[in-house]
């Protein structure tokens, strides 16, 4: 979110022209075969990269291996591609002449190729475009009458974001080289220890273990759910009462003995903060400005009232890792502080909730280790104790450590109750998939989170979740974009439309309000749809977002007085 005088967030260009020719399909896909021979085997090596790199060679120094996300074990390959570098994975796998292998790869990410290259006949490839989820890619291609070594590699696109691929396999007969031994039951977790918590719930962090696919959960001896990664949030907890946990991997070969006990108490109960209106099902969000770039200037008094919640722009970054403080600015024409508190208390007297929100496109606040995170949530806290605010916006524009991000959240949560507001308004970049840090935090902590408000402008054409190219400043491109995340994992009472409410507000991406109203009523109703329809709608759709009110008031408030009573009208 921008302070400059042309309004918020710089513009960026993402995939355009070119790469929406390859999504109509520039590359041809070999078709599938039949199921590999009983004495078929995989004669790929580290073929879930569990080994790290061995076996594998990556282009520039573009490939990692990663503990998540991951599709069955503790690891998968990242590929980052960068400048003229598609971040290229190879394994040489020795192969027979004049056989048939099938080849195929679990991936995520941007876009992913799987192909084999050397084969004595016809060289082969498969691609998707950017997925939120696991996918599986599948060819199949005939060595030559002379062809012992067969190159397979993985690849992604220039310029586009990182990708994952995980648990390789080449299906076929053996070339000499054999093939990787058979899972063993894996070794008991290590490392068991309590997360944050909240009255009703702990959550668990413990040591990955190599084989292992999975990880169950036991609450006093009762499994009571699974996991796939190394960190899981049992829920549904009495307040102030102790639990016992363990956890065990487990593999195609079986499940490991139980991880050492750990014991987790559960946060006092406890309901709104003092004062603290509850969220409307349908809400209008808008961001007001603590400075004076051009646009209207506002006390909070002056705020339409439509808006349901008030994201006070912005806190300010201090010295101390991941500790905020906040400024009022003079500009604003308070003659107080104590003047902007009473205003906070109104504005929640008429139901309103007002939210400090953390970062902008000039704003950075780190937060990348316990201690920061820590700061963060004290320091939070403690302006909400301070002015009254009901909860805190994460607008971070220049990169978030999710694993950081989340403990601080859980940290806020845990000390201002079940009544804290928590929204977000991630650049569209941020939320194309669930791998993105932004996404992962946002369904790390899904059960706080009211809404996430992503910034559907400054960016360019993106893809929707049908893997289609949509142009900014459509219907299209917000339904289609709104999928992701509503197909993604979060609850449709936590997405938000994020739209300027000026052709001032911001760079590019301005629509008019009645295109916010259409792509909204495609999304609750299924009516008013572009050429993207979604598979099924969405009532409980929270609402929209604009940034911001002080732009809405230079433009005599059309965009609230179009949008507010559509929003709070949705079924």
């Amino acid at each position: 979110m921008e302070r400059a005088p042309d309004g918020r967030g710089r513009i960026r260009t993402w995939i355009g022209g070119a790469v929406a020719v390859l999504a109509a399909g520039a590359l041809s896909v070999t078709g599938l075969s039949g199921s590999a021979q009983a004495a078929d085997i995989n004669v790929a090596k580290n073929a879930g990269y569990e080994s790290g790199l061995a076996n594998w060679t990556c282009s520039a120094g573009s490939g990692a291996t990663v503990g998540s996300p991951v599709h069955g074990g503790a690891a998968a390959l990242r590929g980052t591609p960068a400048g003229q570098d598609n971040a290229k994975c190879t394994q040489a796998v020795a192969v027979q002449p004049n056989s048939t292998y099938t080849l195929s790869a679990w991936v995520q990410g941007g876009y992913v190729y799987l192909g084999a290259e050397g084969t004595g006949t016809t060289d082969v490839s498969t691609w998707t475009p950017d997925s939120s989820g696991w996918k599986q890619l599948t060819t199949t291609f005939r060595t030559g009458a002379s062809t012992r070594s067969v190159t397979v590699y993985t690849h992604g696109w220039y310029g586009q974001t990182p990708y994952y691929a995980d648990d390789l396999s080449v299906f076929g007969p053996d070339g000499g080289g054999g093939s990787d031994p058979g899972p063993q039951i894996p070794a008991a977790p290590g490392g068991l220890a309590v997360g944050s918590v909240t009255s009703s719930s702990v959550t668990l962090n413990w040591n990955g273990v190599s084989g292992a696919t999975g990880y169950n959960v036991y609450r006093s001896g009762t499994k009571v759910q699974s996991a796939t990664g190394t960190s899981s949030t049992v829920t549904g907890l009495a307040p102030n009462t102790s639990y016992d946990f363990q956890v065990t991997a487990t593999n195609a070969a079986g499940e490991s003995a139980r991880s050492a006990t750990v014991t987790g108490r559960t946060a006092q109960g406890g309901g709104n903060p003092p004062g603290n209106p509850a969220v409307p099902k349908h809400a209008l969000t808008g961001y007001w400005q603590n400075f004076n770039n051009g646009a209207a200037v506002q006390k909070l008094r002056d705020v339409q009232s439509q808006y349901d919640i008030i994201a006070v722009s912005f806190a300010d970054a201090t010295a101390t890792p991941g500790q905020i403080t906040f400024n009022l600015d003079p500009a604003v024409g308070y003659g107080s502080v104590a003047d902007f508190k009473a205003d906070i208390a109104a504005k929640k007297a008429a139901g309103k909730s007002v939210i400090i929100s953390v970062g902008g496109e000039k704003g950075n606040v780190t937060i990348n280790s316990d201690a920061s995170a820590t700061a963060f949530a004290d320091s939070t806290y403690a302006l909400m104790q301070e002015y009254g605010f009901s909860g805190v916006d994460i607008d971070l524009e220049h990169g978030i450590n999710s694993t950081y991000l989340t403990k601080a959240l859980r940290q806020l949560s845990a000390k201002a109750g079940s009544g804290l507001v928590l929204t977000m308004a991630p650049q569209t970049i941020d939320m194309q998939s669930t791998s993105g840090e932004y996404f992962k935090t946002a369904l790390n902590v899904k059960d706080i989170l009211t809404v996430v408000n992503m910034q559907y402008y400054n960016s360019g054409s993106m893809l929707g979740c049908d893997g289609k190219v949509y142009s900014q400043g459509s219907v299209d491109f917000l339904t289609a974009l709104a999928c992701i995340q509503l197909e993604g994992g979060l609850a449709p009472s936590q997405v938000g439309l994020g739209v300027p409410a000026s052709t001032r507000g911001a760079g590019s991406g301005y629509v008019d309000p009645s295109i916010v109203k259409n792509a909204l009523d495609c999304l609750a109703r299924g009516t008013n749809c572009g050429s993207f329809k979604p598979s099924r709608t969405y009532p409980g759709i929270r609402g929209a977002m604009t940034w911001s009110t002080n732009w809405d008031a230079t433009a005599g408030n059309a965009w609230s007085n179009a949008v507010g009573p559509h929003v709070h009208a949705l079924p």
